[in-house]
C-alpha cells in the first residue's frame, strides 16, 4: 500500500476507533439510557396533562401570562417549547431515536456477545477451576458409589439440561439458553414501540365532524396532523349517515346514543356498514371513526299547505345552564312576523315562542298548532352525530412491539444454569452456576446427586445379588 492511500484512510480509521473507543461506551451506558428513559416518561406526562393540538386562543384563555401556572407556565412557553404539541416536536422524536439507537448499540455489543458466549461450551480440565464456582463438590467415584459420568449425563438429560460430553472424563451440561435471548427480545420490543411511536406522530391525523342524520361527507376538517399525514386521509370513499338516534333513560337523561353508518366508494356503492355507539367505534381502511357527540342539526316543518321546509338549528348560548338549539320561522311570505323553535333534545318536544319571547305552546313530532294565524306543523327534529376520525398507522407496530415485550420479560425469568463434571481417576469433580434462583439451583444439584447415589447404591445391590 503507497504512502497516499495510507494517508487517505487515515482520517477514516480516525473516526472509527473514535466511535469504537469513545462514542460506543457513551452511547451503550446504562446511565445514559435510564437518564432518556425518564426524560421520554416526563415529556410523556406532560402531553397527557395538558391539552394537545387546542388552538392558540384555548391556550391563552387557560395558561395566562398573569398569573403564570407554577409561577412560569404561561401559553407562550407551552407553543415555543412545542407542548401544545409534544409527540411531533423535533426534541421529542430526537429523544425516541437516540433511545433507540443507545438500546440497538447495547444490544450488539453486550446482548448478543454474552448470547454468545453463552452458546459456546468449555470443558474443565482442571480441579482447581471448580474452586472459583458458586456450587461445586468432589466425590470419590467408589466410596460415594457414583459409577461414572454417563450415569450423571443421563441424569441432566432427564432434567432438560443440553449436554456436551469429551471422551468419558469431562461432560459440561447447560440449560435456560432462553434467558439470555430474553433481554434482547425485551430490547427490540422497545425500540419497535419506538419505531411505531415515530411512525403514529409522523403520519397520523384527528379530524373532528358533526354531521346531519341523512348527510354523506369526507374527511375534511382535521385538526391534528403529523407531516406524512396527508397520504391517510382518505380521498376514494366517504361516509353516509344513515341515521342518528338517542336512547334516554326512564328519567330523561341520556342513556347511549348511535349512528348508523355506511362507506361509500367513488361510485357511491356501499362497501362496508356499522352501527357505532360509544367505544365500538367503525373501522375501515386504517381509519377509525368514534362517536363522540352529538346535536341538532335542523327541524323539518310545514306551514298551512306549504313545501317541507328543512331549517339549521343553532346551538344558544345558555350561560353554562345546559344545551339549548334554537331557530326562527316566518309566518308571513314578506317575512314580517315569525316564530322562534326550541329544542333541548331529540325526545321530539319543540317549544314555540312568539315575537315577544313569550312561549305559545309545545308540540311534538307530528303535531300542528296553530299560531300567527297559520298551521305549523313540526314533522322532524333532526339530530346530529359529532364524530372523532383518528388514523394511526403506527398502533400495530406498537402493538407487536409490546407483546415482544412481554415475551421478552417472561423469557427473561429463565435461569441460565451450568454444570461442569471432571473425573480424575477415582475422583469426581461436579460444580456449577446459576444466573438467578440460586436457592432453587442448589437444591437442584442436591437432588441430582442424590439421585446418582441412589441408582448406584440400586447397581450395586443388583451386582451382589446376581454373584
Amino acid at each position: 500500500m503507497s504512502l497516499e492511500e495510507s494517508s487517505k484512510k487515515s482520517p477514516l480509521k480516525a473516526f472509527t476507533s473514535f466511535i469504537r473507543k469513545e462514542f460506543l461506551p457513551i452511547l451503550t451506558d446504562l446511565r445514559l439510557a435510564i437518564i432518556l428513559l425518564l426524560a421520554i416518561a416526563l415529556f410523556s406526562i406532560a402531553g397527557t396533562v395538558i391539552e394537545q393540538g387546542q388552538s392558540v386562543a384555548f391556550y391563552q384563555e387557560n395558561y395566562p401570562e398573569n398569573p403564570a401556572l407554577f409561577g412560569f407556565l404561561t401559553w407562550k412557553v407551552l407553543i415555543i417549547l412545542g407542548l401544545n404539541n409534544v409527540y411531533r416536536t423535533w426534541w421529542f422524536l430526537s429523544l425516541l431515536i437516540l433511545f433507540g439507537t443507545s438500546l440497538t448499540a447495547c444490544t450488539f455489543t453486550r446482548q448478543l456477545p454474552a448470547l454468545k458466549a453463552a452458546r459456546r461450551w468449555k470443558f474443565f480440565d482442571k480441579p482447581r477451576r471448580f474452586q472459583k464456582l458458586a456450587l461445586s463438590a468432589e466425590f470419590d467415584v467408589e466410596k460415594d458409589n457414583f459409577t461414572s459420568i454417563k450415569n450423571l449425563a443421563e441424569i441432566l438429560q432427564q432434567r432438560r439440561y443440553k449436554v456436551f460430553q469429551e471422551d468419558t472424563d469431562k461432560l459440561y451440561a447447560r440449560k435456560g439458553i432462553i434467558g439470555k435471548i430474553g433481554p434482547i427480545i425485551v430490547h427490540i420490543g422497545i425500540v419497535v414501540i419506538l419505531i411505531g411511536s415515530i411512525l403514529g406522530a409522523m403520519t397520523g391525523f384527528m379530524a373532528q365532524e358533526m354531521v346531519a342524520s341523512g348527510d354523506t361527507f369526507q374527511v375534511k376538517n382535521i385538526i391534528d396532523a403529523g407531516p406524512w399525514a396527508m397520504s391517510q386521509v382518505p380521498k376514494d370513499w366517504s361516509v353516509k349517515v344513515n341515521r342518528f338516534w338517542i336512547d334516554y333513560t326512564a328519567t330523561g337523561d341520556i342513556d347511549q346514543f348511535y349512528s348508523d353508518m355506511s362507506v361509500l366508494d367513488e361510485e357511491g356503492k356501499e362497501v362496508d356498514k356499522d352501527t357505532i355507539y360509544v367505544n365500538h367505534p367503525l373501522r375501515h381502511n386504517g381509519v377509525t371513526l368514534y362517536q363522540t357527540d352529538w346535536g341538532i342539526a335542523a327541524v323539518k316543518v310545514r306551514v298551512n299547505k306549504s313545501p317541507i321546509f328543512q331549517l339549521p338549528m343553532a346551538l344558544l348560548d345558555t350561560g353554562g345552564k345546559g344545551r339549548l338549539w334554537g331557530t326562527w320561522i316566518p309566518t308571513k311570505p314578506d317575512l314580517s312576523e315569525g316564530v322562534s323553535l326550541l329544542a333541548r333534545d331529540l325526545q321530539g318536544t319543540v317549544l314555540i315562542y312568539d315575537a315577544k319571547g313569550k312561549l305559545v305552546n309545545t308540540v311534538r313530532e307530528g303535531m300542528s298548532t296553530e299560531v300567527n294565524g297559520v298551521t305549523l306543523k313540526v314533522l322532524e327534529v333532526v339530530g346530529s352525530t359529532g364524530l372523532q376520525i383518528k388514523a394511526d398507522p403506527g398502533i400495530p407496530v406498537v402493538y407487536a412491539g409490546f407483546a415482544l415485550l412481554m415475551l421478552g420479560v417472561v423469557m427473561s425469568y429463565f435461569s441460565h444454569s451450568q454444570i461442569w463434571v471432571l473425573q480424575e481417576e477415582s475422583n469426581l469433580y461436579v460444580g456449577g452456576k446459576t444466573n438467578r434462583a440460586q436457592v432453587a439451583f442448589e437444591g437442584e444439584m442436591v437432588e441430582i446427586f442424590e439421585q446418582v447415589n441412589s441408582q448406584s447404591s440400586e447397581a450395586t445391590k443388583s451386582l451382589v445379588s446376581s454373584v
